[in-house]
């Protein structure tokens, strides 16, 4: 099975160009982010002409989470139990966010993520960034085939930034942030490595030609999905070219041939 995730930046405006990355690549799942559209008006035509069920949340043009799917699309699951919402004030009512979406695609429990930005160090969508995170951790069962895949808006490690001290005092890459994703990780997943350093480059101050980047799309799959990766990789030339995304899309594949019968076996 062919996974992929990315943050589209915008779903309607690149709907042909996703089309062609899921024939080129041969998609059989690819998770998306910041769709930026009200499920309503999601092009849910463009994928199903490609043969793929959606699944979509979208409230507005802001943020949106897909999962599109050729090999089945089960138990959708709108956001995930005690997800947070916001409010850049805290005794207002915290609206939920389309930030996450869940569902089974052919044996396998896939969540589309799109982690909150943070902002600034010390305010409340900092604050946001790092309660999501943690509730995130929640959810994973590590005896299940699960891979939470999108945004993460963190830069785990110095490594995965073009110059660290460009960021400091940035969100990204501070030690709670890091924490928050390092809690996830020990809930019982894995991180999928791959050779490519980044897999974003900001539109400003022509980072991509630079090759000034960040890696802060990931997958991160419990232990029978890791047992049963094969090869993953960042499609880098999907950055380039006139109306790219900011981001790349992050790509694995997966054996998952005998995941029925070692599943019964585990139970």
């Amino acid at each position: 099975m062919r996974i992929a995730t990315w943050n589209v930046n915008s779903v309607r405006s690149r709907a042909d160009r996703i089309q062609a990355f899921l024939q080129r690549n041969d998609i059989d799942v690819l998770a998306m982010q910041e769709t930026k559209v009200a499920d309503a008006k999601f092009p849910y035509s463009v994928f199903e002409a490609a043969g793929y069920e959606v699944a979509h949340v979208g409230y507005h043009q802001w943020n949106g989470v897909a999962i599109a799917s050729r090999v089945g699309l089960e138990d959708v699951r709108e956001g995930f139990e005690r997800q947070p919402g916001f409010h850049k004030d805290i005794a207002h009512e915290q609206a939920m966010e389309a930030r996450a979406v869940g569902a089974n695609c052919g044996g396998v429990d896939v969540w589309s993520l799109y982690v909150p930005n943070g902002r600034e160090i010390g305010v409340r969508h900092y604050d946001y960034k790092l309660e999501f995170l943690y509730r995130l951790s929640e959810q994973v069962t590590p005896g299940s085939p699960q891979v939470f895949m999108g945004d993460f808006n963190i830069a785990p490690t110095d490594k995965n930034v073009w110059d660290i001290a460009f960021f400091e005092g940035k969100t990204h890459v501070t030690e709670p942030e890091r924490a928050a994703f390092q809690r996830l990780v020990e809930s019982g997943l894995t991180q999928v490595t791959h050779d490519e350093l980044y897999s974003y480059w900001d539109y400003k101050s022509m980072r991509f030609q630079r090759g000034e980047g960040m890696l802060i799309d990931f997958q991160l799959v419990t232990p029978v999905m890791a047992d049963r990766l094969k090869f993953a990789w960042v499609d880098v030339d999907e950055r380039k070219g006139q109306g790219a995304s900011d981001h790349a899309p992050v790509i694995a594949d997966y054996d998952v041939a005998d995941l029925a019968g070692a599943l019964d076996e585990v139970r």
